[in-house]
C-alpha cells in the first residue's frame, strides 16, 4: 500500500492519496490539500483513481472535490447525515461498518461523530486509519464548528471506536502530522484527562460570551491551543479553540 500526502500551507489540511501499488487502483481521502503533487504521483505511478472519500463537509477538506471528479470521474463519498451540507455534491453515501473495495484496497468505514454529525474515519487494509478532524497528533477536534455534534459524541468516537483499534495502527489525521493509536492513548492530553490520568484545571473563563470553566488547555495542531470547557449554565461541555477562551485568573 502506498500513501502520499499533500498539505495546504494555510489551512494545514491534508489530502491523502492511497494506492494498492504502481499501475493499480487508488483512492483519495479529502481534497483540501494542493492537487499538483498528488496529480504528479497519479501520473507517475499510472494509477486509476476510483473514489474520493470525504471525512466531513468542511471546505478545507472538500475544496477540490469538483476538480477531481472532472479529471478522473471518481465517485465522491460521504456520510448521509451531511448529504445536504455537501450541496448535493455526493455520488454515494457511506454508512458505519460498510466496506468498500477497489483493486486490492479494502476500506472499512467508521462513523465517528462529534466534530461534525457525519464525520467518518477510514481504515484501509485493516492497518492505517484516516481520522479526519476527530483525532490529531496530541489533540482532538472541536465541537462548535458548522454541522457539529456533541462533546459526548466526540469522546465516545475517540475512546470507544478509535482507541479500540490495534495500538500500532498508523493514524493519518485531517491536519498536520501522523501518529499512532498507542501514542495518542498514552500521550494525548484530552485522552489522558478522559481516562482519569490527569486532573482538570477548573479555571474560570468566558467562552463565546458565556461563563465557563477551562477543564483542559493543550497545544493544538496549528501551534495554537485547544480547550475543553464546561459552561456554567449547565449546557454541558465543549471542545473549542483557545482563541475563543478568555481566562479570568483573578476571579
Amino acid at each position: 500500500m502506498l500513501i502520499e500526502k499533500s498539505m495546504h500551507p494555510q489551512w494545514l489540511s491534508n489530502s491523502y492519496l492511497v494506492a494498492d501499488g504502481p499501475g493499480g487502483h487508488a483512492i483519495l481521502i479529502d481534497s483540501g490539500g494542493p492537487m499538483e503533487p498528488l496529480l504528479e504521483r497519479i501520473e507517475a505511478l499510472r494509477l486509476r483513481l476510483t473514489h474520493l472519500l470525504c471525512t466531513h463537509h468542511h471546505y478545507d477538506h472538500v475544496a477540490n472535490n469538483g476538480e477531481y471528479r472532472r479529471l478522473f470521474d471518481c465517485t465522491i463519498c460521504g456520510h448521509p447525515a451531511e448529504k445536504e451540507l455537501f450541496d448535493g455534491d455526493l455520488d454515494a453515501l457511506l454508512e458505519d461498518g460498510q466496506t468498500l473495495q477497489t483493486g486490492s484496497l479494502e476500506v472499512r468505514v467508521l462513523h465517528i461523530p462529534g466534530h461534525t454529525m457525519g464525520q467518518l474515519a477510514f481504515v484501509v487494509n485493516d492497518h492505517a486509519v484516516f481520522t479526519g478532524d476527530t483525532l490529531f497528533r496530541g489533540s482532538v477536534g472541536g465541537t462548535v464548528a458548522p454541522g457539529h455534534g456533541t462533546f459526548q459524541e466526540l469522546r465516545s468516537s475517540i475512546l470507544d471506536v478509535l482507541m479500540k483499534l490495534p495500538p500500532d495502527s498508523p493514524v493519518y489525521p485531517g491536519h498536520t502530522e501522523a501518529t499512532t493509536i498507542s501514542r495518542e492513548w498514552e500521550e494525548n492530553p484530552f485522552i489522558r484527562l478522559w481516562r482519569g490520568l490527569d486532573e482538570p484545571s477548573g479555571m474560570d473563563c468566558v467562552v463565546m460570551g458565556q461563563p465557563a470553566k477551562v477543564l483542559l488547555e493543550a497545544p493544538d495542531y496549528d501551534e495554537g491551543t485547544k480547550c475543553q470547557v464546561e459552561f456554567l449554565d449547565g449546557s454541558g461541555i465543549a471542545i473549542v479553540g483557545g482563541s475563543r477562551v478568555t481566562v479570568h485568573r483573578g476571579w
